[in-house]
């Protein structure tokens, strides 16, 4: 069975390399990224690589759920609520496709997530317990989701990141999810990974494509997705994703903070994002991005002992992590203000 897996993560990577390297060579298909207020590029570039991804993972999945019957292994087939995350995230990257075709005002992307995303998490029961009241819990697991989604579209602006992000907090989760009984979301975890890890090679700096909102919505949507899954499931507490994915998390979330008590339109594109101010400073897309993967090592690598610790451990562990955040945070405000509009 391993043999199997390997194989078709293989296939997935393979197919998802051949196809963002085929969209890298056609930018005529789908909208082109121009430069503008938020970007760290100065030249046009494709921004379908998200097409590869969800192109791949679809295809591994259908070939993923033959399997299993073939095999008589109907148990490691996505159930009914993976199935559901799914097709709201083939929505989403369809929607995506669509707004960055013929553009959508900010207010007709956010109801469409927000639809979406209700619709997951009442029909597969991602609910969170936080919260005793179960309406206000339900529309509080929403707004978690639809930041998760949003966050993972704000922190997509430099070469290889969110692409980095991915492979290592899905592959975590994959670790988790199997650790704790899950084979079917661990393997959608995997098989995530791998479609992310064909797209990087031609995304890694300097970068020839770009994932776009076609890949970093519907990624974003099913990192929370699969991350609720796993709260639900007692796989691991709320704190054990937010940690995997805190690279994100912490300088989307601050950075937005930071904003609004500025009085500022968050709306508005901007070059705040810690990691852009790092490139702007003289660090270059490479520089920073592999910084930001030792970063994303050591976060997965925590969460892993978080998860399968309690009591002290666990406090110890989120104290840590507060005070690097807090240093490396000081630490790039140290470096002054951003230096040129393009890196």
């Amino acid at each position: 069975m391993i043999e199997t897996v390997l194989c078709l993560l293989g296939f997935t990577l393979a197919t998802s390399w051949w196809l963002t390297g085929w969209l890298a060579r056609t930018p005529s298909f789908g909208a082109p990224d121009f430069p503008g207020d938020r970007s760290l590029h100065s030249t046009p570039m494709p921004r379908t690589g998200g097409v590869a991804i969800i192109a791949a993972l679809a295809l591994a999945l259908v070939i993923a759920i033959s399997l299993a019957w073939l095999l008589g292994r109907p148990e490691l087939a996505p159930d009914r609520r993976l199935g559901l995350a799914l097709l709201a995230a083939v929505v989403l990257a369809g929607h995506s496709f669509w707004s960055d075709l013929r553009g959508v005002t900010i207010l007709t992307r956010l109801g469409v997530q927000l639809a979406v995303g209700a619709l997951t998490v009442f029909g597969a029961d991602l609910t969170l317990d936080v919260i005793s009241l179960r309406p206000l819990a339900w529309l509080g697991t929403v707004v978690v989701l639809a930041w998760m989604t949003n966050l993972y579209n704000f922190m997509d602006g430099m070469d290889g990141f969110a692409g980095g992000m991915t492979i290592l907090g899905f592959a975590t989760l994959a670790v988790l999810e199997w650790r704790g009984g899950q084979p079917p979301a661990a393997l959608l975890s995997l098989l995530v990974a791998a479609a992310t890890a064909g797209f990087l090679l031609h995304n890694f700096p300097p970068a020839r494509i770009f994932m776009g909102d076609v890949g970093s919505i519907p990624l974003g949507f099913l990192a929370g997705c699969v991350s609720l899954m796993g709260v639900r499931d007692r796989v691991f507490d709320l704190w054990t994703p937010v940690l995997i994915f805190s690279p994100f998390i912490v300088d989307a979330t601050v950075t937005l903070v930071r904003r609004v008590l500025r009085g500022e339109a968050v709306w508005r594109p901007h070059r705040e994002h810690y990691y852009q101010r790092l490139v702007l400073a003289g660090w270059g897309h490479r520089r920073t991005v592999l910084a930001e993967y030792v970063l994303m090592l050591g976060c997965g690598a925590s969460a892993a002992v978080y998860a399968s610790s309690s009591g002290t451990v666990q406090v110890f562990l989120l104290l840590l992590w507060a005070a690097v955040y807090c240093s490396l945070v000081y630490g790039v405000h140290a470096t002054g203000p951003t230096r040129s509009r393009y890196s």
